[in-house]
């Protein structure tokens, strides 16, 4: 979920980084010797600040806490919210100028780099599920959402053995977000071109958005243009910014 730069939403914003905040440095501190004896080496648990706290919730949550075969409950379609509400960092609603002109980029460490059209993923399988959408501001919604499984394209492109992150870039002003392969490979995380039964619309991202019910909604890129493959653990709009990195929940 990227969200609309305003004064009422940099307030809420800033209320959200607070309470995320309170909450890790309460798993941090009560994870800290389970840390030590894992051999963590992210850093001084003693340095103040949301870096430190936001690098051990990041750090717990993808090495400890993980689980690639747990799934996120699912929903019956007449649970959906009446409403899901959409952000973007742009000045107005992302569009494209020539929809038929777009192409997702699929590069880096693969050994078959792809340009796919959305016709391409659409020839590909498909993931439907309705499930619930959380976002850091604390408020939640039930939508209906359906792709292609990223685990799909991983298998097209082939990762190099270097190869442990995505970086995946929006043009949504640049918006970006850097995702480890295991999360990325988990069965709910897919390219969503539907949203409740139609067509993905363009203030949820169109004409392609991350999506996963395992993530906070910062972390679901919309817009999507490209994924990189890389060896570095790629930063993100909101997580350069001291939100935390992996996002899980």
């Amino acid at each position: 979920m990227t969200e609309r730069q305003t004064p009422r939403r940099q307030d809420a914003k800033t209320q959200g980084i607070d309470r995320r905040a309170f909450v890790t440095l309460g798993l941090g501190s009560g994870a800290a010797a389970l840390l030590a004896a894992c051999g963590w080496d992210g850093g001084t648990l003693v340095r103040p600040g949301l870096w430190s706290i936001s690098r051990v919730n990041d750090w717990v949550g993808e090495k400890l806490l993980y689980s690639p075969t747990r799934l996120a409950r699912t929903y019956p379609p007449s649970e959906r919210s009446a409403a899901l509400p959409s952000y973007f960092i742009s000045r107005t609603v992302p569009m494209l100028g020539d929809p038929a002109a777009w192409r997702l980029r699929v590069d880096g460490l693969v050994a078959q780099p792809l340009e796919l059209s959305l016709d391409d993923l659409m020839r590909m399988p498909r993931v439907s599920y309705t499930v619930k959408h959380h976002c850091v501001e604390g408020w939640s919604a039930i939508a209906s959402w359906h792709g292609v499984p990223v685990s799909a394209i991983v298998e097209q492109v082939r990762p190099t053995k270097a190869a442990r992150y995505i970086s995946f870039v929006s043009f949504d002003a640049d918006y970006a977000n850097g995702w480890d392969m295991a999360s990325a490979l988990h069965p709910q995380t897919i390219l969503a071109y539907g949203m409740n039964d139609n067509p993905l619309p363009a203030a949820h991202g169109a004409p392609l958005r991350l999506y996963s019910p395992t993530k906070l909604g910062y972390k679901l890129t919309k817009y999507l243009v490209s994924m990189t493959f890389m060896d570095q653990r790629p930063g993100g709009y909101w997580e350069d910014q001291g939100y935390p990195w992996f996002g899980g929940i």
